[in-house]
């Protein structure tokens, strides 16, 4: 009988890739891409079993660290402030293009170019919170504070209920967004908040709403450093991100101002729904699969 094999592949860089193999099981691809183990004695009994997610894999965090090469580790401050260099100079020239050429059939084309380059800025900055942009703390946070404010985040407000989403992943009370809703908590939300959260398109359009109020059943807010969001010592860091927020939402108002509402509008505004409907997408595929093989949970799970 042939061998049984498991192989994971690690998400890395388009020129490297390796895989995790564990012998006495067999390789099934469930939505996620990822291969998992499945007990089997043949290949044939194998494909009839169905995956259980809820199942322990055959492998631990340390095994995938190990599959990733070194290089990957390696954090390049150069290479990283290139790409904001590449991705500002890109937006920057989309507006002048769209300004100066000024065509109803052209405006759809740069919404839709310039709200995925503000979508670029806030993965830069996403991984400036992460602490993978560099080494070196200040260059993350100044960096983090121009890219974010930019797109109407608050850089440390986010970064730190983004680390706390991170530590609690999937826990009904403790996680931060996207978390199952308890039945109690689901049948006590009013019909709009029903409709603003579980129907679409309002829940692709829901992400300033969450900065400012966060997810259904908890309370507090990303801008407010008495939230219970943030612990003491982080309340200037709060108001530091919310003060360079107000100062970005002051400049578009000036700008406003300087060339006019509509300009502003379809210079900047509609690609910032853009950006919100992409983040939110995104982020909902990050946190959903198959409705029939959810781990952890029995019945109906609703997910804010």
């Amino acid at each position: 009988m042939a061998r049984l094999l498991l192989s994971v592949s690690v998400p890395m860089s388009a020129s490297s890739s390796r895989r995790i193999v564990v012998p006495g099981t067999a390789r099934h691809r469930g939505r996620s891409g990822v291969c998992v183990a499945v007990p089997a004695t043949s290949t044939a009994t194998a494909t009839q079993q169905e995956f259980d997610p809820a199942a322990a894999p055959p492998f631990g965090l340390g095994d995938i660290r190990a599959a990733i090469p070194k290089h990957c580790w390696v954090k390049d401050p150069w290479r990283s402030m290139g790409y904001v260099v590449r991705d500002v100079v890109l937006v920057l020239g989309l507006a002048a293009a769209a300004a100066r050429l000024d065509s109803w059939l052209v405006w759809p084309l740069y919404w839709a170019a310039q709200g995925t380059m503000f979508w670029a800025l806030f993965v830069l900055g996403h991984d400036c919170g992460h602490g993978s942009f560099s080494n070196n703390p200040r260059l993350n946070s100044v960096v983090g504070h121009i890219l974010h404010s930019s797109i109407l985040v608050p850089y440390n407000g986010w970064r730190i209920s983004h680390r706390t989403h991170h530590q609690n992943h999937g826990h009904v009370d403790k996680d931060e967004s996207w978390h199952p809703l308890p039945e109690r908590l689901f049948k006590s939300l009013d019909s709009v908040v029903l409709m603003l959260r579980f129907r679409l398109p309002f829940p692709m359009l829901v992400y300033p709403f969450y900065l400012a109020n966060r997810s259904p059943g908890k309370s507090g807010s990303h801008f407010h450093p008495a939230s219970d969001l943030f612990q003491p010592s982080e309340s200037k860091q709060v108001l530091t991100s919310t003060a360079c927020w107000l100062a970005m939402v002051a400049l578009l108002a000036g700008l406003a101002f300087l060339m006019g509402p509509l300009q502003m509008l379809k210079l900047y505004l509609v690609p910032y729904w853009v950006f919100v409907m992409w983040l939110d997408f995104v982020t909902y595929l990050h946190h959903h699969g198959h409705n029939d093989k959810l781990p952890w949970y029995r019945g109906k799970v609703v997910y804010s």
